[in-house]
């Protein structure tokens, strides 16, 4: 189920972020923005934007405090949301337990991966693109949250999609050689080429950490352009990031 006091706030606001449909306890909250602020105004949130703080600010209307925001390096470090860092700390994951800490990441096509136990004692957030995907970016937040995984929920927000994420040798051997059940996410285009599920992918990774309650997916940031932003579709939106974030009360 959804938030419902969180998506009535959002559709009074007009906008057409997503409040994440999935069973988390009512005391924790969720929200993935799109590239809209109003029904004509873009929001982007990355840190190169220069109103990056007026973006910033205009999601402080939702959440109760400043997100931790993160310095993405398509690692697996989990930073730690209730530290309050001074800086943004070099990860690519937050983890918090505190009331009110909010985790946050910024997307452009790679995955946003939100995360709660089931009696929302904690929660957390990871960013996983491909590269952050092979190097266990989605475990390292399961286990940063130190909890049995199978008392872990899981929310998969937008992403490319399995018919616009067009990958090469390298990306589909890094995968496969090291676990060859992964092949069925990667569909084969030409000689050397395929389209990668990097949901398929997320649910096989966390299947595999232990964590089998996992909701979201099937959105596309690549080919639904009115709605999101888009690394790979280039052009003015390859800079631009939209952010995930999650916190509990």
């Amino acid at each position: 189920m959804a938030d419902g006091a969180l998506a009535a706030r959002v559709a009074a606001a007009e906008l057409d972020w997503i409040v994440p449909e999935w069973p988390a306890p009512s005391h924790v909250h969720a929200l993935s923005t799109t590239r809209h602020h109003g029904p004509r105004r873009e929001i982007d949130f990355s840190p190169r934007n220069p109103d990056a703080a007026q973006a910033r600010s205009e999601l402080r209307r939702f959440v109760p405090r400043e997100p931790v925001w993160l310095a993405q390096v398509h690692g697996v470090v989990i930073a730690s949301a209730d530290a309050a860092p001074a800086i943004a700390p070099q990860a690519d994951g937050a983890v918090a337990r505190g009331a009110g800490n909010v985790c946050a990441i910024l997307t452009g096509d790679c995955l946003p991966v939100l995360y709660s136990s089931r009696d929302g004692s904690v929660v957390a957030a990871a960013h996983a693109g491909w590269r952050g995907l092979a190097a266990g970016v989605l475990e390292a937040a399961v286990d940063a949250m130190r909890v049995d995984p199978e008392s872990v929920l899981a929310w998969l927000g937008p992403a490319i999609g399995p018919e616009a994420f067009e990958v090469g040798a390298d990306v589909y051997t890094i995968f496969t050689a090291h676990d060859p059940a992964t092949d069925v996410c990667f569909r084969p285009l030409r000689a050397g080429k395929w389209h990668a599920d990097l949901y398929a992918l997320a649910r096989h990774r966390l299947a595999r950490a232990g964590v089998h309650a996992v909701y979201g997916g099937g959105r596309c940031t690549f080919t639904e352009h009115d709605t999101f932003y888009s690394y790979r579709r280039g052009g003015a939106d390859a800079a631009r990031r939209m952010a995930t974030v999650i916190w509990r009360t």
